[in-house]
């Protein structure tokens, strides 16, 4: 139940992290948004580090690192997709293959969830592709290319799930502190490479570095959920983050939601209930 309960505050915080994101990302140069994110993240890391200490192993920097390459790589690959193929196509693809790395993961190593988490995951999966739908964007052939990218997309952002988990459980927060160490040099090259500029624009600073702190907030929590409970159910629920950020587009922004969108969240809320439920 405590690896649910932290799980579940992950995605409403990721998901907070995601629309702050958004915003940051209207008023500034996206290789900026992303550098200075996480910049603002590691920093939060190395505050905690007194108040969750670890070991320093190779092994816990290097697991984090991989999985810094691996989400670093997974950003990178969606805004391709997104940049060559239809939203309402790429979105879901990307959500759902995040989704279904890990769990199919978890399920290889020996999980077992019970009937009623199993239902959960299998609604969540649904959920994830309803909240990610877009209904602005008509309908067209769907091209082989941008789905390629969503499904390498998804795996990028599966595999930092599954990275992550697969750190030493004495490391503390080391593991995260490699992957945005990692992550960071990566976006960093690749500004460097495309000729882009990392100088953010006046007035975007403080919502820049106030997603990358939440962002860090939830990777703190996932890592703390993960620990602690199943890899096939902390990571549904931490996948259900789109529905909290739709939610605050929707309130914050008066953004209207599709009745599909709409129905996705009702579908999240369904999931956490049943993976929730005692489970003998």
């Amino acid at each position: 139940m405590t690896a649910v309960a932290l799980a579940t505050a992950c995605a409403v915080i990721f998901g907070t992290a995601d629309f702050l994101g958004g915003l940051a990302t209207r008023r500034s140069r996206v290789f900026a948004v992303v550098v200075i994110s996480q910049l603002g993240g590691l920093g939060l890391v190395c505050a905690l580090m007194p108040v969750l200490p670890g070991e320093a192993s190779p092994a816990a920097l290097l697991w984090g690192m991989a999985s810094g390459v691996a989400g670093a790589a997974g950003i990178v690959l969606f805004y391709q997709g997104l940049a060559s193929g239809m939203m309402s196509v790429v979105a879901p693809t990307t959500a759902t293959t995040s989704m279904a790395v890990p769990v199919v993961f978890g399920l290889i190593q020996g999980e077992r969830p019970s009937v009623t988490a199993m239902a959960g995951i299998a609604l969540g999966l649904l959920a994830v592709l309803l909240v990610s739908r877009d209904s602005a964007t008509g309908p067209s052939g769907a091209r082989l290319g941008p789905i390629v990218s969503a499904l390498a997309s998804g795996a990028g952002f599966g595999g930092f799930f599954v990275l992550l988990k697969l750190a030493p459980a004495g490391s503390g927060l080391w593991p995260l502190a490699g992957a945005r160490i990692a992550s960071i040099s990566l976006v960093v090259l690749l500004a460097l490479v495309a000729r882009r500029t990392l100088r953010p624009i006046p007035g975007a600073l403080p919502v820049t570095i106030a997603a990358g702190v939440l962002d860090m907030a939830a990777n703190i929590l996932y890592l703390l959920a993960a620990r602690g409970g199943m890899l096939s159910l902390v990571a549904v629920l931490v996948s259900l983050y789109p529905a909290s950020t739709l939610l605050l587009a929707r309130y914050v922004l008066d953004e209207r939601l599709n009745r599909v969108q709409i129905a996705g969240v009702g579908f999240a809320l369904s999931a956490v209930a049943l993976i929730a439920l005692p489970h003998t």
